[in-house]
């Protein structure tokens, strides 16, 4: 009896390695048709989600609730598994090249408790050989076991989007692959349970690892290709989003706009495929200055901020800016790497701390990460200038409020609408509106 068949039979358990935003999504999923042990090296996320609390609000505290998936911290749990997947993150380092920390870590946890017999499948995003070159060393040096013998391995990026409800883990075809032909099936196979869209077989892993990384490098260079249009139109008066209704009306026109970039994909996977490609002897050009277009952003938005205060005669020492939104996306409470973080330091440096309000984002995360905490809205009062950063729905139902947190002696409320969430006529004639 084949692998996949035994798994359906609930005679074989599948293991997710890393229970975060794209992880647990996969487990529940998963723990609907097969059994399931969901690891993290987090004790206390573990805890929560034995409570049925999903701190990541991709599923849902009632879907934890009443999931089967065993949770566990105790990585010799893992044994018990014999078909691993890992989706653990792959951040960049302060110097921008790849840190595979994390990925490495995990896969000496599966060696450690690997047995015969089992896949170990890859999600994390990495550049094009860290499979094969890295990863499945490691598995055989820590097991004692032979790939492609003993245990097979594949890969099938991640494609989870946080906070969208649309594109899901089932409606979004996945890409798989494998070290052969055998491995390749069963791994389609088993991913065929859950994803309801289908499965795309790539030709290897190393295709695989390939087409995920560009897919955020893509999307990463044509939001710098609008946030240089929004520079440049900023320049000559002329408002980029009605520029960009004015051009979407033809239908081959692509509906970027511009924006911070941040998060833990859009802002991160072209650093991994740069360094690869520097490693083979090619210095990107229109990758890396796309990332310098988006990494300037916050510096940028800030700068044209100041500016505006200071035509308004803004007192600088006293001046009181709000940014409503720290999150690195809207409707998601996930804070690492926001690029909302780059705006509040510069505003620090202008000896400006920011009221920052964020009802969605996850408060004990950004304590952690950034030592901030958050304001409420009744804090709101008496600015001299509002960012409004993410566009979290929620906020939609403010805009009848955000005319009352400013200072009611102000020469013309500043409101920076970064997202375009709403409309210049949404505001009295002596507002300063502008957005990116």
């Amino acid at each position: 009896m084949s692998l996949y068949q035994d798994i359906v039979n609930k005679q074989k358990t599948i293991s997710i390695v890393g229970l975060g935003y794209v992880g647990l999504p996969i487990a529940v999923a998963f723990a609907k048709k097969a059994n399931v042990i969901g690891f993290d090296i987090s004790d206390k996320k573990i805890a929560q989600y034995k409570q049925g609390i999903d701190p990541t609000k991709e599923v849902g505290d009632e879907a934890v609730k009443n999931t089967t998936v065993v949770f566990t911290a105790n990585e010799e749990d893992l044994k018990k598994a014999q078909f691993h997947i890992v989706a653990v993150p792959t951040p960049v380092g302060e110097d921008k090249t790849p840190d595979l920390t994390p990925v490495i870590s995990a896969t000496k946890t599966v060696a450690r408790n690997l047995t015969k017999g089992s896949y170990v499948v890859f999600e994390s995003t990495v550049y094009p050989g860290v499979t094969e070159d890295v990863c499945i060393p490691l598995l055989e040096e820590g097991s004692g076991l032979q790939a492609g013998i003993d245990f097979k391995v594949g890969y099938s990026p991640e494609r989870i989007n946080p906070g969208d409800q649309v594109h899901r883990l089932e409606t979004i075809v996945k890409v798989v692959s494998g070290m052969d032909e055998e491995s390749l099936d069963a791994i389609a196979k088993v991913y065929e349970m859950v994803v309801d869209a289908g499965v795309y077989k790539a030709a290897t892993i190393k295709v695989a690892e390939a087409a995920k990384v560009i897919e955020n490098a893509q999307r990463d260079i044509n939001i710098a290709f609008m946030n240089e249009l929004s520079i440049i139109f900023n320049r000559l008066d002329i408002d980029t989003i009605d520029v960009l209704k004015a051009a979407g009306t033809k239908w081959n026109f692509l509906p970027f706009r511009p924006g911070l970039v941040g998060g833990h994909c859009i802002g991160v996977d072209p650093y991994y495929l740069t360094y690869k490609a520097a490693q083979v002897g090619y210095t990107s050009k229109i990758i890396l200055s796309g990332r310098q277009i988006n990494d300037d952003m916050g510096a940028y938005v800030v700068a044209q901020l100041i500016k505006a205060m200071v035509k308004h005669q803004v007192n600088m020492k006293e001046a009181r800016v709000g940014i409503m939104g720290f999150t690195f996306k809207e409707n998601c409470p996930d804070t690492r790497n926001t690029r909302v973080i780059d705006m509040v330091l510069e505003l620090k440096d202008y000896g400006i701390t920011p009221i920052i309000v964020d009802p969605v984002a996850d408060q004990e995360e950004a304590l952690e990460e950034y030592g901030l905490t958050f304001a409420k809205k009744e804090d709101l009062l008496d600015l001299d200038a509002l960012i409004v950063a993410v566009a979290h729905e929620e906020f939609n139902a403010w805009k009848e409020e955000i005319p009352t947190f400013f200072k009611s002696d102000a020469d013309a409320p500043i409101i920076f609408d970064l997202k375009a969430l709403y409309e210049r006529q949404d505001f009295k004639a002596n507002v300063t509106y502008w957005r990116l």
